[in-house]
C-alpha cells in the first residue's frame, strides 16, 4: 500500500522552490516542525502535568499569559537557537526581539517572527489552539547583529509562513510562495504526513467568523456587512453560518478548507484593531493569497502594509476573495 509522503521528504523534494537558500530554509522548517511536536506533546498532557491556568504575569500587550504560552515560547526559542539558520527571533510574548550571535549563527540569513500559542485563552477548556510563524531574509549584512529593520519588513518580503494547529489532530500548514500544503501528525510514527496537498479556498463560502459580542463597537460598514450576511436570500445562500472560536488559527483553517471570511475590525475598544500585523496578520495573509484568498485591513492589502513597530496592531479581514471584497465595499461605502 502506497504511503503518504512525509513533511521531511516533501521539503527536500521541493527545495527547488527556494534554490538560493542552499538548504538553510529546509533546515529551518524542520526545526519548526520539531518544536511543534514538542509543544503538541505538552498540550496533550497539560491537564495531567498541571500546566493549565495562568502563569501569573502579562505579556507585552498587557494580556494574561497562560502557563502553556510561556512554555511554548521557551520551546520555540530554545529549539531554533540551537540551529544556525536564524540570526534572531521576535515573539508576540516578548517586548523586544532576540539576537542570536553565537558562532553558529554568524552567517545566518533569516529571522523568525512567531506567535507561539495563538488562542491560549481556550487552553483550559480544551478548544483548539495553534502556533503561527513567519520567516524573512535579513536585510542587514550577514556576520553582524540583526537589527530592528530586519523584522519591520512588509509581508510581501516573507519567504515562508505557516501555522500548526493543535486540535483533534495536529496539522502543520505552510507556504514558501508556491502554494499551500498541510501535513497531519501521526503520533504513532512521530512524523507529519502530507494530508492536504495544494490547499485552495473554495470558490464560494457561507461562513463568517467575528466576535459579535463587540458589535456595538464596530465601524458602521462592518455592522452593515454583518446585517447583510444575516439576511434571508436563498439565491445568495444567505444567511451565512456564524462560526467563531476565539482561536484565530482554528477559524482561519476552517474557512480556508470550507470557505468563509474572518473579521477582526477596529472598534472603540481596539481603535487600531486587535491582531498583530507581524505575528498573525502577515503570515495568514501570505497563506490566504497563496490559497487563492484575500487579506485586507478594509482598504489596503495586508501584505503591503509597512510595519512601524514590533507589536503593531491592524484591522484584519481575511478569507474567500469574493467575500472579502464584499466586506470592503460595505466599509468604503460608509467611510
Amino acid at each position: 500500500m502506497e504511503r503518504h509522503i512525509t513533511l521531511g521528504e516533501f521539503i527536500v523534494e521541493n527545495q527547488k522552490d527556494f534554490p538560493y537558500a542552499k538548504g538553510e530554509l529546509s533546515a529551518l522548517l524542520s526545526s519548526i516542525r520539531l518544536a511543534g511536536k514538542m509543544v503538541n506533546q505538552q498540550i496533550n498532557k497539560a491537564g495531567l502535568a498541571e500546566i493549565l491556568g495562568k502563569a501569573g504575569k502579562e505579556n507585552i500587550q498587557g494580556e494574561s499569559q497562560a502557563k502553556l504560552d510561556v512554555m511554548a515560547n521557551d520551546i520555540f526559542i530554545s529549539t531554533l537557537r540551537k540551529r544556525g539558520e536564524i540570526c534572531g527571533l521576535a515573539s508576540e510574548e516578548l517586548e523586544d526581539y532576540l539576537v542570536f550571535d553565537d558562532s553558529i549563527h554568524k552567517n545566518a540569513k533569516y529571522v523568525v517572527l512567531i506567535d507561539p500559542l495563538d488562542g491560549s485563552s481556550n487552553i483550559d477548556v480544551g478548544i483548539t489552539v495553534g502556533t503561527i510563524f513567519s520567516i524573512y531574509r535579513r536585510i542587514t549584512p550577514e556576520g553582524g547583529k540583526v537589527e530592528l529593520k530586519d523584522y519591520l519588513q512588509p509581508g510581501t518580503k516573507q519567504v515562508a509562513a505557516g501555522y500548526l494547529i493543535y486540535g483533534t489532530s495536529t496539522i502543520l500548514v505552510y507556504t514558501t510562495g508556491n502554494g499551500v500544503n498541510g501535513f497531519t501528525f501521526d503520533p504513532g510514527i512521530g512524523s507529519f504526513f502530507l494530508s492536504h496537498p495544494s490547499i485552495t479556498f473554495p470558490s464560494t463560502g457561507s461562513t463568517y467568523s467575528v466576535n459579535e459580542g463587540n458589535y456595538v463597537h464596530f465601524p458602521a460598514g462592518i455592522k452593515k456587512y454583518i446585517k447583510w450576511v444575516q439576511e434571508l436570500n436563498e439565491e445568495e445562500n444567505r444567511p451565512f453560518t456564524s462560526r467563531y472560536t476565539g482561536s484565530l488559527v482554528a477559524d482561519f483553517h476552517r474557512n480556508m478548507l470550507l470557505g468563509g471570511i474572518y473579521l477582526y475590525p477596529q472598534g472603540t475598544t481596539a481603535p487600531k484593531g486587535k491582531l498583530r500585523l507581524l505575528y498573525e496578520c502577515n503570515p495568514l495573509a501570505f497563506l490566504a493569497e497563496q490559497a487563492g484568498g484575500k487579506a485586507s485591513d478594509g482598504f489596503r492589502r495586508i501584505l503591503e502594509l509597512q510595519p512601524k513597530e514590533l507589536h503593531e496592531r491592524v484591522p484584519f479581514i481575511c478569507g474567500n476573495k469574493e467575500m472579502v471584497e464584499k466586506a470592503e465595499n460595505f466599509i468604503r461605502e460608509i467611510r
